[in-house]
């Protein structure tokens, strides 16, 4: 069995890489002090198993998870090691993966192991699927990290302009480019914050401060108009949101005036 050991502070790595001593059975891979590390390493060594941090700088473990994602692609089992039980209680409860709450000792560490290599036995659940069991549900995220071959991009939602859902994929616009990522359009609405951003059709989401105009298209529909003259389509309950979401904010403005 191969294993990966994402963690930025090499006191945690080097616990785990001594506990996995009593593993002969274990290859440590590779270590990994960010997430940009730990996807690389992940593609490049296909590990059986994943020791990963949560709370790191660059891109935090929900993150990676969702990078290294590949659909029918290979799946490691995954070890959080955290000292943020509200994340790692959440994946152990619904049964997506296992964890080690800092400090651990030998004995809970094995249990872990453990865990992991029967969950091998029955097959991983997708990374992304991991991720989401963990991310605490009123939890928005605030940026949104793309994989582009080796590149990885990270992208501020307050730079987000607009998402148009592709096939299986969302084309997320931001400054004048644009950037493929695999995910649902539903997915994505759901991890943003519904006071900045809004549905408008079921093929799009649009950050509400780059909306400039609503116009009419024909009879029963309309078009949102952003401030760089983008044109997106409206749907009738898309709509509806938009202005629920428009006068909230506006609500929210005048009573902090």
């Amino acid at each position: 069995m191969r294993a990966v050991i994402v963690d930025d502070e090499e006191l945690a790595r080097a616990v785990i890489r001594e506990m996995l001593g009593a593993f002969p059975d274990i290859e440590i891979a590779a270590e990994c002090a960010n997430g940009f590390e730990a996807v690389k390493a992940v593609a490049e060594t296909r590990p059986d198993l994943l020791f990963l941090d949560i709370q790191m700088p660059k891109l935090d473990g929900f993150e990676v998870l969702e990078l290294i994602d590949v659909p029918g692609g290979h799946s490691p089992a995954v070890i959080f090691c955290t000292a943020y039980d509200q994340y790692a209680m959440r994946a152990f409860d619904a049964h997506a993966v296992d964890y080690l709450l800092k400090p651990f000792g030998a004995e809970r560490f094995r249990a872990a192991v453990e865990r992991a290599r029967a969950r091998l036995g029955e097959g991983s659940p997708r990374a992304a699927v991991l991720a989401a069991a963990a991310r605490p549900p009123e939890r928005h995220v605030q940026r949104i990290v793309v994989r582009d071959g080796t590149r990885v991009h990270v992208i501020p939602v307050d730079q987000l302009d607009y998402a148009v859902a592709q096939d299986d994929y969302v084309a997320l616009h931001s400054g004048g480019k644009s950037h493929l990522k695999q995910q649902t359009i539903a997915g994505l609405a759901s991890a943003l914050d519904p006071a900045r951003f809004v549905r408008i059709h079921r093929s799009a989401v649009v950050n509400l401060e780059r909306v400039a105009r609503i116009e009419p298209y024909t009879k029963d529909s309309r078009v949102a108009v952003l401030e760089d003259g983008t044109r997106l389509p409206v749907s009738r309950s898309g709509y509806a949101r938009l202005l629920e979401a428009m006068g909230d904010s506006q609500g929210s403005s005048s009573s902090t005036r």
